[in-house]
């Protein structure tokens, strides 16, 4: 399986994204995904995960700000991202979670201006 986020760019603070991640394959034997991120000079973190069920948790960081979803008969992961911070600039990759590093992919950069 291949993944391909996309949907980045930059906007301001307060504004809207929404991302998605695109498999080549079906993701439906992948229980779990979930979107992560990696900021300047930071580790990648792990920011929401979503079951094959729908049921979906998030980082402190992220709740009530960021949905994820899935949509596994078209084979991708969405993540809206409402009311950003300058601290959400990072590039974000989906992944099966716990990640597997066959499945990192390009990402895609999100920057967030004040």
């Amino acid at each position: 399986v291949q993944l391909q986020a996309s949907g980045g760019g930059l906007v301001h603070a307060g504004g809207s994204l929404r991302l998605s991640c695109a498999a080549s394959e079906s993701i439906f034997n992948i229980a779990v995904m979930g979107w992560y991120r990696q900021a300047p000079g930071k580790q990648r973190e792990l920011v929401a995960g979503i079951t094959n069920g729908g049921s979906a948790h998030y980082t402190d960081s992220a709740k009530g700000r960021f949905t994820i979803s899935r949509d596994n008969a078209e084979n991708t992961v969405y993540l809206q991202m409402n009311n950003l911070k300058l601290e959400d600039t990072a590039v974000y990759y989906c992944n099966a979670v716990p990640y597997r590093t066959t499945l990192w992919g390009q990402g895609t950069q999100v920057t967030v201006s004040s």
